[in-house]
């Protein structure tokens, strides 16, 4: 400053990250010309966003600081899996150099950074998994111990040595890497947690830009004792991040009720299985159409079996109800209740399976609308394949089991989404097919030509799970949760040996219908339902009403986005539309239309009348000429076009797409008047 001083100088600029005062009482300057903040860097893309993790429903008060602190660990690895993965696959998918994540623990003091350590390298976490993978690095360290810390430091970005750091403040200021994803601050305050100091270590970006994949695009805080703290600072006006912030109670963002997660299932299937569907409490639950709960099961098993095998095998869904497939479908059942009748023979009741399978088999084909998956192929007999090859490299691949669900909300847009959900749903005969069911997604697999090499790809996949993993159980909890990564592993290494000859293209249909799928929705606990003919009031309320008491529908809940959305359901399930056979909202993976880069398109409603079938979207007259909204209307058309194609050649009936505005569902209207005006995209 004194020699700065000798120059006598007219004008100073000074740049720096910190502009303000230093010592307790600091103070921001007053004379700053421009500033751009983190925030600012966070909106324009130039570092990571920052999240902030936590347990679904989870109390603190449940919990003694040790069993906190181990939570917030193993929560933390299982974070650390999913991103090591994505990282991964993009390295993969775009030929960029592979980026080594790891965890930065941190802990209040050396004592406590030391227990940390014994935890991680105890077999009791992951087996051991990570005993060699994490150092400790804090003031406390000498010597040769202190020496390796460093050389692992400095070799963080480039090797895959080290995926866990505990330090307690030993990586002062100007420390950062680009590699950091997850951050465990332990017993640390919200306002610690929320600072430059604590996330700018991980802020930046490993390409020097953002990918466009959330995972890779984000730098993850672990903190179930401080989630709501953090929020709350996070929404302050001073925060770094400076978050939106969200209003509670009636028109605001958050209802002031507490909302629950409900699943809608097809009321057939309810009264079939006894599966619960809804908000039924069980006290007006119709008669179960079979008395026993034994026959009940084998109605779930049959359900089963038709989603995942008998759909890609007929060509109707009425060909369920011939006497070749029922008794086709009566072996199968019985092979799968084998096992079980075997166990409780002379206790479990007997179950009459042709009484069984013919229930499921009518109710099924009476409720249904064939919704065909339509694949556009090459039109020569043999134009794509996979060659033969075996999986490699799948030390990458160390997904843990979970049991519970881990919410990342965005701290600065606010979003949020789940990790993982907890070992539930639909269980598979053979493990394998918890990775397939995902692979059979894509477009580009033909099952019925691939078959063989997706169960011994995914039986590879089993199969490295298997080395790491001491149970069956675990196995299967991997398998059922992280199926979908499972499966983005193998196709992305299937892409390398894919092969296609272009020809003209002709559609295929992969599956003539599919089974109605549950849905899951929240639902306030103070709400109730309301009847279909009765509007919300407010109507800006519509989103967060379940509605039910329609007829033609196999649902007894639905979830309109608007008013006019449901305006339409109530004319289309009124009496005075005699030709509407039924209807349905198409929940994800219902229906599914590509329509811009691997998109997938649910229409808002699909119509059967007795002369055809109707893909329904109903936007505002504003949304219209939205560019979204006409690119899912071409894709739509387009998919209708081979669809008729089909149906000229006898595969179910013609369909025709309607893009209809709000303002065209008016008392007066009808579905006939609707699709003269609407039928046509232009």
């Amino acid at each position: 400053m004194r020699a700065i001083s000798e120059l006598k100088p007219i004008l100073g600029l000074e740049m720096t990250a910190t502009p303000k005062s230093v010592g307790t009482r600091s103070q921001a300057f007053n004379n700053v010309i421009f500033q751009y903040g983190l925030g600012d860097a966070m909106k324009d893309g130039f570092v990571k966003e920052p999240a902030v993790a936590t347990r679904a429903n989870f109390r603190r008060e449940d919990f003694d600081k040790d069993q906190l602190e181990q939570i917030m660990l193993e929560d933390a690895v299982h974070y650390h899996e999913q991103v090591r993965t994505e990282l991964e696959l993009y390295a993969r998918q775009t030929g960029r150099q592979r980026v080594h994540p790891f965890v930065l623990v941190v802990a209040q003091d050396t004592d406590h950074a030391e227990r940390i350590r014994q935890v991680i390298q105890s077999e009791q976490f992951f087996g051991g998994a990570y005993k060699d993978l994490v150092i400790r690095v804090d003031s406390k360290l000498s010597g040769e111990e202190s020496d390796e810390a460093v050389a692992r430091l400095v070799g963080l970005e480039t090797d895959a040595k080290t995926e866990i750091v505990i330090h307690v403040n030993k990586l002062k200021e100007g420390w950062d890497v680009t590699n950091l994803f997850t951050i465990v601050p332990l017993r640390a305050s919200a306002s610690d947690i929320l600072t430059e100091q604590t996330l700018g270590r991980g802020l930046r970006l490993p390409y020097g830009e953002r990918t466009g994949v959330e995972t890779v695009d984000t730098l993850t805080v672990i903190a179930h004792d401080r989630f709501d703290a953090v929020i709350q600072q996070a929404r302050a006006a001073d925060s770094i991040v400076r978050v939106k912030e969200l209003t509670i109670g009636p028109g605001g963002d958050v209802p002031e009720t507490a909302s629950r997660v409900i699943e809608g299932r097809p009321s057939f299937d309810t009264l079939l299985t006894g599966r619960p569907s809804g908000l039924s409490d069980g006290a007006t639950q119709e008669p179960f159409v079979l008395d026993d709960a034994a026959s009940r099961q084998a109605a779930a098993v049959t359900l089963d079996f038709i989603r995942h095998k008998y759909e890609r095998q007929l060509s109707r869904a009425a060909e369920l109800c011939t006497p070749e497939v029922r008794q086709r479908l009566i072996e199968d059942v019985r092979r799968q209740l084998e096992p079980v009748h075997q166990t409780f023979e002379g206790i479990a009741p007997v179950v009459d399976l042709d009484k069984v399978v013919d229930a499921v088999t009518q109710s099924l084909v009476e409720n249904l609308i064939e919704i065909p998956e339509i694949a556009v192929l090459p039109s020569r007999e043999v134009t794509l394949w996979f060659e033969d090859f075996e999986l490699q490299d799948l030390g990458h691949v160390r997904f843990q089991p979970v049991s519970e669900t881990i919410l990342i909300r965005n701290l600065r847009l606010e979003t949020q989404r789940e990790l993982a959900r907890a070992a539930t749903g639909a269980r598979e005969s053979q493990v394998e097919n918890y990775i397939i069911r995902h692979l059979i997604e894509s477009p580009q697999i033909d099952y019925d030509t691939q078959a063989d090499l997706l169960y011994k790809l995914a039986g590879q996949m089993i199969s490295h799970l298997r080395s790491y993993l001491e149970t069956e159980d675990d196995v299967e909890n991997v398998a059922l949760v992280r199926g979908r990564q499972l499966a983005d592993v193998i196709f992305e290494q299937m892409r390398r040996h894919y092969h296609e000859t272009p020809a003209d293209y002709r559609a295929k249909v992969v599956r003539a219908f599919r089974t109605l799928q549950p849905f899951a929705v929240s639902a306030g606990t103070g709400n109730g339902v309301l009847d279909l003919k009765r509007s919300a009031n407010p109507l800006s309320e519509t989103r967060r009403h379940l509605f039910g008491g329609s007829t033609k529908s196999p649902f007894t809940l639905h979830r309109f986005d608007s008013d006019p959305e449901r305006r339409f359901a109530a004319m289309i399930d009124s009496a005075f539309e005699k030709s509407v056979l039924r209807w349905l909202k198409p929940g994800p993976g219902q229906f599914g239309i590509e329509y811009h880069s691997g998109r997938s398109y649910e229409p808002d409603f699909v119509v059967e009348t007795e002369t055809e079938k109707l893909i329904v979207e109903v936007k505002s007259v504003a949304e219209m000429n939205d560019p979204v909204v006409r690119d899912k209307a071409r894709a739509a058309a387009e998919w209708v076009i081979h669809a008729n194609a089909l149906a000229e050649a006898g595969v179910g009936k013609p369909w025709a797409y309607l893009l209809v505005p709000d303002s065209a569902i008016i008392e007066s209207a009808t579905l006939a008047g609707l699709r003269s005006r609407y039928g046509r995209i232009v």
